[in-house]
C-alpha cells in the first residue's frame, strides 16, 4: 500500500501524474515549460555548434527535383548507421512529402545488440538490389564514404550526398552535398541537427532510435562526444520514449552473445598496456567490437585488440585510451594485409582470408601482435598474460 507521503508519479502513467494535486496545475507547467524552454535552447545550441557546416537546407536543395531517393549505409551496419538513415528519411519526408525514399542496406545485421535494435525500430528496410541502383535519382550514404571498403556501392556509382563523421585519408570525397565531421562521435548527432534546422517533429519513437544510437556509439571507455552530441543526447532524453529506450538498452540476446563473450575473456592476454583477444567464428561483425569497448574498462589497459573470424574474414576491432589515433593505427597494423581505420579512440578493419585454415589465421595473428608491440615501443620479447587463468 502507498503511504501519503509516498509520490504515486510513475513513468509509465501519465494518469498518476494527473491524480497529484502538486502537479496538476503550478508544478506540471513549470515543468513542461522547462522542457520547451531546453528544447528550444538546444535548437540554438546547435545553430552554433554546426555552423559554417553543410546544412540541410543545402541537402533538400539537390533532392527538390528528385523523383526517387536512395538512403543507406555500411554494410554490417551498427545502431548508428541505421539510426542516421531514419533521421534523414524523415529529414526528407518532411520537406519534400511527394518524394519516393527507401531505406536500404547491403549485407546482413543479425544477431546480438543490432538485431535488437532493428527489431524496435521503425526502419521499415526494403531488400537491397545492386542492379536497381540505376533506377534512383539520388543516392545518399550515411556513415560511410565511397572509398571505405565495406560502402554499399561500386566505384562505379557514385552518391549524391555523403553524411559521415570517419576520418579518411586523402581529400573528403567529391560529391554534391559532402557533411563529414570527424570531431563528432555518431553520424546520428548530424542527422539530429537536421532535424533541429529545419524544425522538423521529433516523436518519441525517433527520439529513442536516435538516442540509443548515439549512446551506443560513444560506449565503452573509448567514447568521446563531441559538443553536438551533447546537445544531441541532452535534447532528446527530453523526448524519447522511455520505455521504447529501455527495450532497446536490455534488448534480449542470444546464448551465442554470451559464449563468444566468455571466448573472448578465456582468449584474452595482456601485456600492459596492451590486451588482446581472438573470438573465433562469430554470426555477426559486431561482436569485436561489443567485446573491444567493454574489455577496455579493464585497470592498467590502454590498447585493446579484438579478432573474430567471420565470412571469410579476420575482422578486427581496436579500442585506445591513449592519445594516439586509433584510426591511424589500425590502417599501420592492416598495411598491405588487409584494409581499416576509424576514429581516434576506435577503429575497425579485416583482413581477406585465402582459406581460412587455422595455421592462415594464426599466422596473421601473430603478424599483427607483431606489429602492435612495435608500434606501441614495447619490448621485442615482451612477456603475455591470461587474463583469465582456470582453476583446477
Amino acid at each position: 500500500m502507498t503511504s501519503p507521503q509516498s509520490p504515486r508519479f510513475h513513468a509509465d502513467s501519465i494518469e498518476e501524474v494527473s491524480d497529484r494535486p502538486d502537479l496538476k496545475s503550478g508544478s506540471m507547467t513549470s515543468f513542461v515549460e522547462s522542457c520547451i524552454a531546453a528544447s528550444a535552447d538546444s535548437a540554438h545550441k546547435v545553430a552554433r555548434a554546426t555552423r559554417g557546416k553543410p546544412t540541410a537546407h543545402k541537402l533538400i536543395k539537390l533532392l527538390s527535383d528528385k523523383k526517387r531517393v536512395l538512403i543507406t549505409t555500411h554494410m554490417h551496419p551498427d545502431p548508428d548507421a541505421l539510426a542516421t538513415c531514419v533521421g534523414v528519411r524523415a529529414l526528407i519526408q518532411h520537406a519534400l512529402p511527394n518524394v519516393k525514399i527507401v531505406v536500404s542496406i547491403k549485407g546482413q545485421f543479425g544477431g546480438g545488440l543490432n538485431q535488437g535494435f532493428a527489431r524496435l525500430s521503425n526502419l521499415q528496410l526494403e531488400p537491397w538490389d545492386d542492379a536497381g541502383l540505376v533506377n534512383f535519382d539520388a543516392i545518399i550514404l550515411c556513415d560511410v564514404q565511397p572509398s571505405f571498403a565495406y560502402s554499399p556501392l561500386p566505384p562505379t556509382v557514385m552518391p549524391l550526398a555523403v553524411i559521415d563523421h570517419h576520418s579518411a585519408r586523402g581529400r573528403p570525397p567529391h560529391v554534391p552535398f559532402c557533411d563529414v565531421r570527424t570531431n563528432v562521435g555518431a553520424a546520428a548527432s548530424i542527422a539530429f541537427s537536421y532535424l533541429m534546422e529545419l524544425e522538423v517533429p521529433i516523436d518519441p519513437t525517433m527520439a529513442a532510435t536516435l538516442l540509443y544510437a548515439i549512446e551506443s556509439d560513444l560506449a565503452g571507455a573509448a567514447g568521446q562526444p563531441g559538443e553536438l552530441d551533447n546537445i544531441a543526447l541532452s535534447s532528446l532524453t527530453l523526448r524519447a520514449d522511455p520505455r521504447k529506450l529501455n527495450e532497446m538498452r536490455y534488448a534480449p540476446l542470444p546464448a551465442e552473445f554470451f559464449s563468444t563473450m566468455h571466448r573472448g575473456l578465456s582468449e584474452a592476454t595482456i601485456a600492459s598496456p596492451l590486451l588482446f583477444t581472438f573470438l573465433g567464428p562469430v554470426n555477426t561483425p559486431e561482436m569485436p567490437a561489443v567485446i573491444a569497448d567493454y574489455l577496455l574498462r579493464l585497470d592498467n589497459v590502454d590498447w585493446v585488440l579484438v579478432a573474430a573470424l567471420h565470412n571469410g574474414r579476420l575482422v578486427l576491432s581496436l579500442r585506445t585510451r591513449s592519445k594516439q589515433s586509433a584510426g591511424e593505427m589500425m590502417k599501420q597494423l592492416l598495411r598491405k594485409i588487409g584494409d581499416g581505420g576509424g576514429h581516434r579512440t576506435k577503429a575497425g578493419g579485416y583482413v581477406a582470408l585465402e582459406n581460412a585454415s587455422a595455421a592462415e589465421i594464426e599466422r596473421i595473428r601473430k603478424t599483427l601482435r607483431r606489429r602492435l608491440i612495435k608500434l606501441l615501443n614495447l619490448p621485442v620479447d615482451v612477456r603475455f598474460q591470461k587474463l583469465v587463468t582456470t582453476q583446477s
